[in-house]
């Protein structure tokens, strides 16, 4: 089978379909989709040498976590939305606090972020 056959059957599936294969993909060869995301991440913000590195890293922030409050699945719901996180990575995050959310963002972004999660009932900080 080529792979433009496999790729051709995967774009007729439908989402649970693709949930339920990546699931078999996960078990059946011991690796999780989870694991990749983040390296592809770290790799993207690239460019502009040692400089400009030092100059964007004391313009980000990082938002973390600190309490999940009393709307634990609207959290969730809102941390997948963010993040693009499967629910189940995102339930993790809300039940290991504090948990870092997402990093590097601008002081804009994060606020937003911020805001968004504490409309859902966490409790957040930026550092």
């Amino acid at each position: 089978m080529a792979k433009e056959d496999i790729l051709q059957q995967i774009e007729e599936m439908s989402v649970k379909d693709l949930a339920d294969l990546v699931e078999m993909i996960e078990e059946r060869f011991n690796v999780s989709a989870a694991m990749a995301a983040p390296v592809a991440v770290a790799v993207a913000p690239g460019g502009g040498g040692a400089e400009g590195d030092a100059g964007a890293a004391a313009e980000t922030l990082k938002v973390v976590m600190t309490s999940a409050g009393q709307k634990k699945i609207q959290v969730i719901k809102e941390i997948k939305e963010i993040t693009g996180k499967g629910l189940k990575e995102c339930k993790e995050l809300a039940d290991s606090l504090p948990a870092t959310i997402k990093e590097d963002v601008s002081a804009d972004e994060a606020t937003s972020i911020k805001e968004k999660l504490e409309a859902a009932g966490a409790e957040v900080e930026l550092q």
